[in-house]
């Protein structure tokens, strides 16, 4: 099942996808999608009920991000191989964490504002995770049962403000609209191996990233277990599982992100992004 937030920003809906790829709602079944109403249990609630009996939205309008906020807002970084190598770095031995801003969040299709004084603000099309059931030191081979679900992620990223001005990467990832989450949450029984996806980005149309989760240094399951070993993971929390190679900061020469610029990223099964620069 996909399910999504649709309406103006700040007065979205929650709302199901149905196999005509029309919009149903869910206003007077589910308040909104975050925290415990996108649990395990909650989420196979709502997919046992026919969309047929769901009223049918004619203009849906602006699609917003598919969680109206999360508990935590995790990354790992240097997760592919090919990407690892293009920013010169060794393979981690452990998966690298790190945090986004939850006020980072917005929808699949919001323009991306580059941060006043900014030279270095950049892409990555990725997996992102989100919790379904509470988990605490969860073995790799359990770790799938703890997600609900899955959906597209651009962890934008200011290079310089997570490189160059000390700290720790969290700065160069929190500026408000860099993280459109969406367009859809889509069940994990429709993702049966999360390691067998496809995932592209182009920027003005031009292919910048073209890769598959099969290149992930450190699988969805192992990042979850690994997750858990040091906190608990919540329902509603988010992970984007790292980007693969093709980053303007790993292209010679690097190419960033400008005004009118305008990116379009899927991942295979979970839907496309489209994003303006301004």
């Amino acid at each position: 099942m996909k399910f999504l937030r649709y309406g103006d920003l700040g007065a979205e809906k929650p709302g199901l996808l149905d196999k005509e790829g029309r919009v149903r709602g869910l206003s007077g079944v589910v308040a909104d999608f975050a925290g415990p109403t996108v649990s395990t249990e909650a989420l196979a609630e709502l997919a046992a009920i026919d969309p047929a009996d769901l009223p049918l939205v004619d203009d849906p309008g602006r699609i917003g991000a598919c969680l109206a906020h999360v508990p935590n807002f995790f990354c790992i970084g240097l997760n592919y191989a090919k990407h690892a190598a293009e920013a010169g770095q060794d393979t981690p031995a452990e998966p690298i964490l790190f945090s986004k801003a939850v006020s980072a969040l917005s929808g699949p299709d919001d323009r991306v504002t580059i941060p006043k004084g900014s030279q270095k603000t950049d892409w990555e099309v990725e997996l992102g995770v989100v919790i379904g059931h509470e988990a605490y030191r969860v073995t790799a081979d359990a770790a799938l049962a703890h997600v609900s679900g899955y959906c597209v992620i651009n962890d934008i990223s200011e290079r310089s403000y997570q490189l160059d001005r000390g700290g720790q990467w969290i700065k160069g990832k929190s500026a408000p609209g860099f993280g459109p989450v969406g367009p859809w949450l889509v069940t994990a029984d429709e993702v049966p191996d999360p390691q067998a996806l496809g995932l592209s980005l182009t920027l003005n149309g031009e292919v910048m990233q073209d890769s598959t989760t099969a290149d992930m240094i450190f699988p969805v399951a192992e990042i979850v277990s690994h997750l858990s070993e040091f906190m608990v993971l919540q329902p509603g929390d988010i992970i984007a599982t790292g980007t693969p190679s093709g980053v303007g900061m790993g292209r010679r020469p690097q190419r960033f992100l400008r005004p009118g610029d305008v990116m379009e990223l899927t991942v295979e099964g979970l839907g496309t992004q489209r994003q303006e620069v301004v």
